[in-house]
């Protein structure tokens, strides 16, 4: 049986500036093995218990990757619909699959826009500041979805 683990967690850079943090709201619940969390946070949370913490380190290639220069792209403006407002920072997707990366305006020269589609993320090794707060077996309905259902294991569909 998988499990279904719920923390609480702050994340930081290496200089230590917050990135994301889930104090002060609901705790994140995930299935182990589901490819819901970063792989190189999942391999230690499933190693911990409730009520512990921990600071976890976690490499960019077990986070986000690394940055793939493949990714950054020079695309001539006319690619973009003509009544697009583009800005530097924007971020879009090609088509509506949810599984395609989503790229984000890096330059806009007179003729091309240069953009990335590497995760914000990617090269950057991340730190977490962790507490387990709850740990059970997943459902059945969990484990055919794919992902947790929250701290009870009750739907959301």
């Amino acid at each position: 049986m998988k499990k279904v683990i719920g923390f609480h967690y702050t994340l930081t850079d290496k200089s230590g500036t917050v990135l994301d943090s889930s104090i002060g709201e609901d705790p994140l619940y995930f299935l182990e093995g589901s490819q819901q969390i970063i792989p190189g946070l999942e391999k230690v949370i499933t190693t911990m218990n409730v009520g512990d913490k921990k600071k976890i380190e976690v490499k960019a290639q077990d986070a986000y990757g690394d940055v793939n220069p493949e990714l950054v792209v020079k695309v001539k403006k006319t690619q973009f619909p003509p009544d697009a407002k583009l800005t530097v920072g924007d971020q879009f997707q090609v088509n509506n699959d949810q599984h395609s990366p989503v790229f984000t305006i890096m330059s806009i020269e007179p003729d091309e826009v240069t953009v990335d589609g590497n995760h914000p993320m990617a090269g950057k090794d991340l730190f977490f500041d962790v507490e387990i707060v709850g740990s059970r077996e997943a459902t059945k309905e969990e484990e055919t979805h794919g992902h947790a259902h929250g701290a009870h294991g009750h739907g959301h569909h």
